[in-house]
């Protein structure tokens, strides 16, 4: 049966969440045999509600056994006695690591009480795509693993249609907040033959290489492990010293992410995203490193770095001919709190000899939702006198009012990914989002939809009326020195574009 791998007291809550009910009440029933039957037939009719409890209190209350170290070390057991089982019958196994992308997003928007759903259901659908001889762990922060059980004949190719399955499983929508969520996971997998040698760690840290890499191509990539790929360093303890150092030697870079016209295909812009290549850990996600730099003060400082260094793009891009109207620059509330913010951009504009329409400024919706602070509107309105246009960044987060927008002189909604996710496949996400593109459209704002990742949600945002796009499904960040032949390319793949006929009202 499908096994989460905790200690025995922990595998009957497993079995609950796998909905594995006559091997729950197998085991149930054996360990009441040495109580009266009247006591065992109490436990019987007791089971239901006991062992819901019993399942969500051991997730809340994790005890010593099923923290995160912990289940690693008890997949890492399992995988060994897996390789010692398949060794004896001549036959393979495998392993694969599942990692619900943008989880930490999940949790701190929603919750750890809808996180905690998530696990539960992902749990229960892996269960069923599984064998019940494979084993499931619950590896924690959103990682699930897979040990299969020994099989003859085992190859990548059913390994890989494997993985899509499973991927296929946790795709499936889960009510979250009166509406429906989409995840996505990124799988990395190993079989126990490609991995460098016959030993758990070995297949198991294969494994978490190819996650690695597959989380660097994700969202919702697969990747088998391969000669050169190597699991992520740890992160130094002194990471907070090192990116502030980092910062001040002019190490954080800016990379560029392109967002397109849904009527012509032509450029619209690009956004400025800050990126830390470390020397050992390599490309370190803003998400790990930008709260070290709130913490530590230093946000101004990186965002007069992001500022410099959008403004030398639009310069690199008209001295090159390439007509790209304006770039998109992220100001952090630690930012917007600065009394001179207005007249620094403005000072910083003109240096540059560049025209404020050109200068896209992006605010959270979170931010502005939640902000009762004088200052943070005064600059925004001031930005937005100016001439810069101001983009409500990641809407439908943060639960911004109509009379928010209008205070924060807002011209663009920016569509969180999470409605743009099978769009083409979901009517709930289509009438959200249709919802949102109808009140920006009676309010005169224009819009964006964010991580945009197939050409089925790009057609139908298109069809929708949404009127431009941005996310993987177009292009990923780059390099600055990367975008000129990226916009050459793109450019040279269009052709006359028909205009997509669209309702009003």
């Amino acid at each position: 049966m499908v096994r989460t791998g905790q200690e025995h007291g922990a595998g009957i809550a497993a079995r609950l969440r796998a909905r594995h009910w006559p091997q729950s009440l197998v085991l149930i029933a054996a360990a009441g045999l040495a109580t009266h039957w009247f006591g065992l037939a109490a436990l019987l009719l007791a089971l239901p509600a006991a062992l819901l409890a019993l399942a969500l209190w051991e997730r809340r209350h994790p005890r010593p056994l099923t923290d995160e170290a912990a289940r690693g070390a008890a997949m890492h057991r399992a995988i060994a006695h897996g390789l010692s089982t398949a060794r004896q019958g001549g036959a393979r196994t495998a392993c694969l690591l599942l990692q619900i992308d943008d989880f930490d997003t999940l949790t701190d928007r929603h919750g750890l009480a809808a996180a905690d759903r998530v696990i539960l259901q992902s749990l229960e659908r892996l269960a069923r795509t599984l064998r019940p001889a494979d084993q499931l762990f619950d590896l924690g922060a959103g990682r699930l693993g897979v040990l299969l059980a020994s099989m003859p004949g085992l190859t990548l190719g059913p390994l890989l249609a494997l993985a899509e399955r499973l991927r296929t499983a946790l795709a499936e929508p889960i009510p979250l907040d009166a509406a429906t969520h989409h995840i996505s996971s990124s799988i990395g997998l190993c079989l126990d033959a490609q991995a460098p040698a016959r030993t758990a760690t070995a297949l198991y840290d294969a494994s978490l290489a190819a996650l690695h890499e597959a989380r660097r191509n994700g969202p919702s990539a697969i990747r088998a492990y391969g000669r050169g790929m190597a699991a992520p360093m740890p992160l130094p303890r002194a990471l907070a010293d090192e990116v502030s150092e980092a910062l001040a030697e002019g190490r954080l870079i800016t990379w560029f992410q392109p967002q397109i016209c849904t009527d012509t295909g032509q450029i619209s812009g690009f956004e400025a995203l800050a990126r830390w290549q470390h020397p050992t850990a390599g490309l370190i996600a803003p998400a790990e490193f930008l709260p070290l730099l709130a913490a530590s003060g230093r946000m101004e400082v990186l965002g007069d770095a992001m500022l410099a260094n959008a403004l030398r793009a639009l310069q690199t891009w008209d001295h090159l001919s390439l007509d790209i109207p304006r770039v998109g620059l992220n100001l952090s509330p630690e930012e917007l709190r600065n009394p001179t913010l207005p007249e620094k951009f403005a000072w910083e504009l003109d240096r540059c000899d560049l025209p404020a329409h050109r200068l896209v400024i992006e605010v959270l919706e979170t931010v502005v939702a939640t902000s009762a602070d004088d200052v943070i509107t005064r600059n925004i309105a001031a930005l937005a006198r100016m001439g810069c246009p101001i983009d409500l960044d990641d809407y439908g987060t943060g639960h911004a009012s109509i009379a928010t927008i209008r205070r924060f002189a807002v011209q663009r909604l920016k569509i969180d990914r999470s409605y743009v996710t099978a769009i083409d496949r979901d009517p709930d996400q289509q009438r959200m989002v249709g919802a949102i593109l109808s009140m920006a459209d009676r309010l005169g704002l224009a819009t964006l939809a964010e991580g945009v990742e197939t050409a089925g949600e790009h057609a139908m945002l298109a069809q929708l009326g949404c009127a431009h796009v941005q996310g993987f499904g177009i292009a990923r960040p780059m390099p600055l020195a990367a975008t000129p032949d990226w916009i050459a390319a793109h450019r040279a793949k269009l052709g006359p574009v028909p205009r997509i006929a669209r309702a009003k009202g």
